[in-house]
């Protein structure tokens, strides 16, 4: 009996990584595709030599190579797009642009295919919300016209193209949003608050908090967050259904802890809150709990634990 393939979009970034080797290591055929522009080989370097996993670099708003098409294909999960706001700010037209196009292409080929797809959407589709926590019926409090929107409008746009899609094709589709996820093969540079914290930790640099740091978050180790993915994907439910871990935390409460566990002598610089960066970010997961039977086990002290040692690595080759 041959082996159930998965096309994994995004396939070399940091989420991306971890659900290729989770479906290499459960006897799945895994297409990794992804252009490189914020992924990197390296995510994934240890799965090339595996007969069952085939990377193809290629930005998924192009025509897809045979490579692609020609494969018989169970599920595709659409993780490409660039994630942290350094990024998506550095390639705003291109987040744009997968974020329509690219969703817009995935779709069609689940049709062809008679494939499920999961798109990866997430937590900023509420902007900085004036509700807490945040229930999938809350339609957001979002900036169209800033410099958070090219990510913001992108996961709205796609959401709306798969529900009309689904209207017309019937395709099988799940959305899921997720909230803040760290974990190993986070980007030190990618800009987001724990890689930023500990690298700064353990660079002995000053921990870089942006306005009075009594905004709030929600992490969710990536462990987690695979695990809700996988069961997202093999259920029916059409979603959208957040992903996050509800463990609220304000972004002093980090930077403390991130002192404390990495023992750095660093200090605390406070510099300009950004322009519609959001003061609260706590994820409902009722209808996860409800529907997947998913919730995060690994709460942040335990994924502090886990992350530093990969940071510390890295910046010690």
């Amino acid at each position: 009996m041959s082996k159930p393939t998965i096309l994994i979009t995004g396939g070399a970034g940091f989420l991306g990584s971890h659900l290729c080797e989770y479906y290499i290591n459960n006897n799945y055929k895994v297409l990794c595709v992804d252009n490189l522009s914020t992924g990197f080989k390296k995510n994934i370097k240890h799965l090339l030599s595996s007969p069952d996993f085939t990377f193809i670099k290629q930005d998924i708003t192009k025509s897809l190579p045979r490579s692609i098409t020609s494969k018989s294909i169970k599920y595709i999960a659409n993780l490409a797009s660039p994630a942290s706001p350094p990024a998506y700010q550095r390639l705003a037209l291109e987040t744009l642009s997968v974020g329509s196009n690219g969703t817009l292409n995935m779709l069609e080929l689940a049709r062809k295919k008679s494939a499920r797809l999961l798109h990866a959407s997430t937590s900023e589709v509420y902007g900085d919300p004036n509700l807490s926590p945040q229930p999938e019926s809350y339609w957001g409090n979002v900036n169209s016209y800033g410099p958070r929107s090219m990510y913001d409008e992108a996961k709205r746009y796609s959401e709306a193209l798969i529900y009309s899609y689904k209207q017309k094709y019937k395709v099988s589709t799940v959305i899921v949003r997720f909230f803040n996820t760290y974990g190993p093969k986070m980007d030190p540079k990618d800009g987001r608050v724990v890689s930023n914290f500990v690298v700064q930790a353990l660079s002995a640099k000053p921990l870089t908090v942006y306005g009075n740091g009594k905004q709030t978050r929600s992490f969710c180790y990536v462990d987690d967050l695979i695990r809700g993915i996988v069961v997202a994907i093999d259920s029916k439910e059409e979603g959208p259904i957040n992903l996050g871990n509800p463990n609220e935390f304000t972004v002093i409460d980090l930077a403390k802890k991130v002192i404390k566990k990495t023992g750095t002598k660093s200090k605390i610089k406070y510099m300009p809150l950004p322009k519609d960066d959001p003061m609260q970010r706590k994820p409902d997961i009722t209808l996860a709990k409800k529907r997947l039977h998913w919730e995060p086990k690994i709460m942040l002290d335990e994924g502090l634990d886990k992350v530093i040692p990969y940071f510390d690595d890295l910046l010690s080759k």
